[in-house]
This record gives structure tokens, C-alpha cells and sequence, in this order.
């Protein structure tokens, strides 16, 4: 979405309302697309057991009173593999801690990793940053938790320490009232019922490769993706407003690969496609058609055009 036009389509609203970006950071699997989608109310961002789930900069919006959270969900920031993918990715998480109101670094509660002080060490001085400490339900000692805080406070000047589970409502209300101040006054960048920027078709792909990494658990490289090929909507039927059309590629490395997805006569392919066409429907509140092909494209995780060719900027 242009910020600017948006900007000025809001210009004659009250100037008692407040709007600000909020990213949210952290190495993978900490729990950030969690966080996003409880802060937004709904999902909009992918979530697994897997790492570097999400690979795309996502914006989830909540609109509170005369308050408009812009949340920016980031790739997890990858040290382990130096590919064209995690260069890609990795660039993803620099451009949106540098130009935000506020940043969300999420940590597990009392654990601090090597992966977890190269995020840190991302991060300006010049922006506010809130430790959300997260996955609070899994501590058993709670003392053991604050003197965690306080080393935390030691390696950087936090604006506040939130020990949370992104699990518990009460816990997320909290959060953004403790954002809220950090926020500008300034109108609105979207209206009042947007929550996101991404687009359907966007979505659909993003599910997709949600539905395929659950059900392939770790077999599966993570360098898997999704392509969409086909989206379009048509007129629905009877109670269904609307219907969209979906053809999408699986695309993997290797032959193997491949016959992990498809499955014994098909069964695993045909899973993630009615997974995801179940979770879209619910999602996007119409019937929905899905069609999957999987292509071998050996080593494209570490060439640049075709990372790029795939929507990885």
C-alpha cells in the first residue's frame, strides 16, 4: 500500500488519533507470527514448528479507539546458512528495523542464545525497543525469570521488559497498551477494517506453504516454496458471494523431495490441498478451488534470479 496516498486519504481525520509502525523481530522460532496474529485478532501470518517459516515482511493492522497499530512481522534472522534465500531474507529484517516507531524483540523467556545477540546487535540505539519475553507459561520458577530481566537489561538499554504468552488474550491486551505510547499522533495509514497489505492471492500462497510444511514435518528442506500460477475469482453459487480459483506449484530441490509431497497414490498432496482450501474458506469467507502441481528446481534456494523470480526481494 502507498503510505503516502493513504496518508493523505486520511488527512481530515481527528488529530487525537495515533498511528506507528511496530516491528516485530527475533531469531526463528521464538514465536513472532504467533504474536502477530493474537496482536492483530486474526491470522494473517503463517505459523509452524519449522524454521524460517515466514520469508516475507508481513503487515498485520489493529485498529483500537482513536489507535492504529501497524505491526510488521519479519523472516527470522538467519545465521546458519549463507544462501541467495537467507541473504534475501536476512535483508527483509534489516529494511524493517530501520525505519519504525517501535520494535518488538522477542526472546523465550529466560534463554538468550548466540542467534538471539546477532539480532540484538541489529537494532539502534535511536528506537524504542520492548523485550517481550515470550512463552512465559513454560517457566516453572518465576525467580529464576527476573534475574534473567535484569541481565537482559544489561546488553541493552530496553524501553520495558514484557514477560507474556502470546497464547493468553489478557497478556496481548497488555502489550499493545503498553505500545500504545510509543505510537505518534498522527491519521491513519489504513482504515478502520483492514488487517493486512498482502493480497489474497498472497495469503494463498503463504497458506499453502503452511499446510506443507505441518504436514511434512522435518523431512522436508525449508528452502521448499509455493508459486502461485492461477488466481482468479468468479460469481459464487447459492449462499457463496464469491469463488476463487487456485492453481499453485509446489517447487523443491530434489526427485525425493518430490515423492515425499505427492505421497503414497497422491494422498499427502491432496491433504495439503484440502487443508489449505479448508483454512482459506474460513479465512477469506468463500468457496475456494485448489489445484497443486510440485517442480523440481535443483539449487534454486541459492540463485539469485530465481529467488527473486519466486517474490523474494
Amino acid at each position: 500500500m502507498n503510505t503516502d496516498i493513504t496518508r493523505a486519504a486520511h488527512a481530515g481525520d481527528t488529530p487525537s488519533q495515533r498511528c506507528g509502525l511496530i516491528a516485530i523481530v527475533g531469531r526463528p522460532n521464538v514465536g513472532k507470527s504467533t504474536l502477530l496474529n493474537a496482536l492483530v485478532g486474526q491470522k494473517i501470518s503463517i505459523t509452524s514448528r519449522k524454521a524460517q517459516t515466514t520469508r516475507h515482511r508481513i503487515t498485520g493492522v489493529h485498529t483500537e479507539g482513536d489507535t492504529q497499530f501497524v505491526f510488521v512481522d519479519t523472516p527470522g534472522f538467519q545465521t546458519r546458512h549463507n544462501n541467495a534465500l537467507n541473504r534475501s531474507l536476512n535483508k527483509t529484517v534489516l529494511g524493517a528495523v530501520a525505519d519504525v516507531d517501535l520494535i518488538l524483540l522477542v526472546l523465550e523467556a529466560g534463554r538468550f542464545t548466540q542467534a538471539d545477540a546477532q539480532v540484538l546487535s541489529l537494532l539502534s540505539p535511536k528506537i524504542p525497543t520492548l523485550l517481550v519475553a515470550n512463552k512465559l507459561d513454560q517457566i516453572v520458577r518465576r525467580t529464576d525469570l527476573i534475574h534473567w530481566l535484569q541481565e537482559m537489561q544489561t546488553r541493552h538499554n530496553f524501553a520495558e521488559l514484557v514477560p507474556l504468552s502470546a497464547r493468553n488474550t489478557k497478556d496481548i491486551e497488555r502489550l499493545r497498551g503498553i505500545c500504545m505510547p510509543y505510537l505518534p499522533q498522527q491519521a491513519w495509514w489504513y482504515g478502520a477494517d483492514e488487517l493486512t497489505d498482502r493480497s489474497e492471492s498472497f495469503l494463498a500462497s503463504e497458506t499453502l506453504r503452511e499446510k506443507l510444511f505441518r504436514l511434512t514435518g522435518d523431512e522436508l528442506p525449508y528452502t521448499s516454496t509455493v508459486v502461485i500460477d492461477r488466481f482468479i475469482e468468479e460469481p459464487g453459487r447459492g449462499k457463496n458471494k464469491r469463488m476463487l480459483k487456485i492453481a499453485a506449484t509446489i517447487v523443491v530441490e530434489k526427485d525425493s523431495h518430490k515423492a515425499m509431497i505427492i505421497g503414497d497414490k497422491g494422498d499427502r498432496i491432496k491433504r495439503i490441498g484440502t487443508e489449505a482450501r479448508m483454512s482459506l474458506e474460513k479465512t477469506l469467507d468463500c468457496k475456494v478451488f485448489i489445484e497443486l502441481w510440485v517442480k523440481v528446481r535443483s539449487g534454486w534456494a541459492d540463485d539469485e534470479a530465481r529467488v527473486r523470480s519466486f517474490g523474494y526481494a
